[in-house]
């Protein structure tokens, strides 16, 4: 496959991926929603599909690390604390879990990519699922 097709096809899967993930946080009316998660995602995807081709596979790990540092700053902006609750903390971990999932699509797991974004995804439903049923 041509690698600029190749490219094109990881930056808009990291799009739609991160859009579902960030879809659910959006429709909870949580801090991050669909256009943050997309935008960590695709941005994550396509710096690490640029590096993969133009550098070493040690300036991708470099790049990864810091990456992943990066977003949790931005992570740490949608952490509230109100008295003795904190809110906002799973938001954060989404954003920064759609970061890792950007970086995994954009080093070509493309099929492992789509099961993380389920996982997540059932994460995130979890605690309505069982707020629903009174566990």
């Amino acid at each position: 496959m041509d690698p600029h097709l190749l490219t094109v096809v990881k930056i808009l899967l990291a799009v739609v991926l991160g859009g579902i993930v960030g879809f659910e946080r959006e429709r909870s009316g949580h801090y991050a929603g669909i256009r943050t998660h997309m935008l960590v995602c695709l941005t994550s995807a396509f710096l690490i599909s640029s590096f993969m081709s133009a550098f070493s596979m040690d300036a991708v790990a470099r790049v990864s690390a810091a990456l992943m540092t990066g977003i949790g700053f931005i992570g740490a902006g949608t952490i509230l604390s109100q008295g003795m609750k904190v809110k906002g903390l799973t938001t954060a971990a989404s954003v920064w879990s759609v970061a890792a999932l950007g970086i995994i699509i954009g080093v070509g797991f493309l099929f492992e990519a789509l099961v993380v974004t389920v996982v997540s995804v059932v994460v995130l439903e979890i605690r309505w699922f069982m707020l629903k049923r009174r566990f």
